[in-house]
């Protein structure tokens, strides 16, 4: 059994409930890009590839994450999957994915290489779906690594093969995500995703932001607690950089000293 999630924190989420049911026994696999940001178009082929790879590299500057991008090889990984299911009939694969963009583009870009395989691989979408967290208390988790290890064990109750009805719509359905080529993406309910502008988030950083200079770390963390559904510490920054290119914003501080030395005000306070 191969298992296949989509953020860091869910490897080692899964793992400990691989260690409570033995029937859960396998690796795990992590899909490691965030295909619910950046652009998608021509994303199979080689020019599209190194487009999106471009893009990340300019998001990454300056960032605790500048050097991860060297570990991101989701192609590689898609690869050595199919391979694997191709030298042992017996393998399952199965997806997990949680109430996210992020799962489910990345659900999306993988299935949509696997219809060979099809009738061998499992989803479980953790959609809209109660679970106890460490308090005992009952709450709607939207990502995988918010849930109890113990409570994997029922979750994998939902385990079912994508159908082939699946494996012809999804595909369609991506297709149309990538021709739309977005920066940004968004989880409308179900497996809908709706394509955003790149300034979606671009109010929740200037609604923080203040004639006075403040640390850029405080500020990211105070804009992404206003967030209904967050996106990654680097995007923003990222955006950030922009602003302040675009005028709008103020940025001091060394960059290459890393974020903790980055101030951002508003541009017409310095002006004055």
């Amino acid at each position: 059994m191969i298992h296949i999630v989509f953020e860091t924190p869910n490897v080692a989420a899964l793992q400990q409930a691989i260690e409570l049911d033995e029937s859960l026994q396998g690796t795990v696999v992590e899909i490691k890009d965030d295909y619910a940001a950046g652009p998608l178009g021509e994303i199979y082929q080689a020019e599209g590839y190194q487009q999106r790879r471009d893009w990340w590299k300019e998001v990454l500057a300056f960032s605790p994450y500048e050097n991860q991008l060297d570990i991101v090889d989701d192609k590689l990984a898609v690869h050595q999957l199919i391979q694997q299911l191709k030298e042992d009939e017996t393998q399952e694969l199965w997806i997990w994915m949680g109430q996210n963009a992020h799962d489910v583009c990345g659900y999306y870009w993988l299935m949509s290489q696997l219809k060979d395989q099809a009738g061998r691989i499992q989803v479980l979408y953790l959609n809209n779906l109660p679970f106890f967290n460490e308090k005992g208390n009952i709450f709607y988790p939207t990502h995988l690594h918010e849930i109890q290890p113990r409570e994997f064990l029922k979750a994998k109750k939902l385990a079912r093969p994508i159908t082939l009805s699946e494996f012809e719509v999804d595909p369609d359905e991506w297709k149309k995500i990538c021709a739309e080529n977005a920066l940004v993406r968004f989880l409308e309910g179900g497996k809908k995703i709706i394509s955003k502008e790149v300034d979606f988030y671009d109010k929740y950083l200037l609604n923080q932001i203040t004639a006075d200079a403040q640390k850029l770390n405080k500020l990211i963390t105070s804009a992404q607690s206003k967030m209904p559904v967050k996106t990654g510490d680097a995007f923003l920054v990222w955006r950030l950089r922009e602003l302040a290119t675009a005028g709008k914003l103020a940025i001091g501080g060394d960059w290459q000293k890393g974020w903790k030395e980055i101030t951002v005000q508003l541009a017409a306070a310095t002006a004055s």
